[in-house]
């Protein structure tokens, strides 16, 4: 998946604070990430059962869960989902979060985009002048 790839790529290219991320689906698939196989697949794993974890913890009957951060001493790991895909990052200690959060919606929201498809140039018709003095 190239533009996942890319989105990744761009987002540790734009936020200096976030030093790794994984992309997987609901399944806990990787789609993309900025670490080796072995390791994606572990910290899908781990960010999955944190997100699950997450919602038995508020229940029901509270809002839907869109995003959230674990905070330690060594960092942070934040978690955002949207429609079936997730997008987790470890960052250094005492992230900017709210700037972390914007960082990873925007990146995740790039690989849910479509190409834009470009239109064909309308070709201009011209219509054919009558000879003068015809009728």
């Amino acid at each position: 998946m190239v533009a996942a790839e890319k989105a990744l790529s761009e987002l540790i290219d734009i936020s200096s604070q976030v030093q790794a991320a994984v992309l997987f689906d609901e399944g806990g698939s990787v789609l993309a990430s900025t670490v080796s196989a072995e390791r994606a697949e572990g910290f899908a794993a781990a960010a999955k059962l944190l997100w699950e974890q997450a919602v038995v913890v508020r229940g029901e009957d509270v809002a839907k869960l869109t995003q959230l951060e674990a905070a330690t001493a060594d960092g942070s790991v934040f978690v955002v989902r949207e429609a079936e895909q997730t997008l987790a990052a470890v960052t250094s200690p005492e992230p900017t979060a709210g700037l972390v959060f914007y960082d990873l919606r925007s990146a995740l929201r790039s690989v849910g985009e479509k190409p834009k498809k470009r239109k064909a140039p309308v070709k201009k018709t011209t219509s054919k002048a009558k000879p003068r003095g015809s009728s």
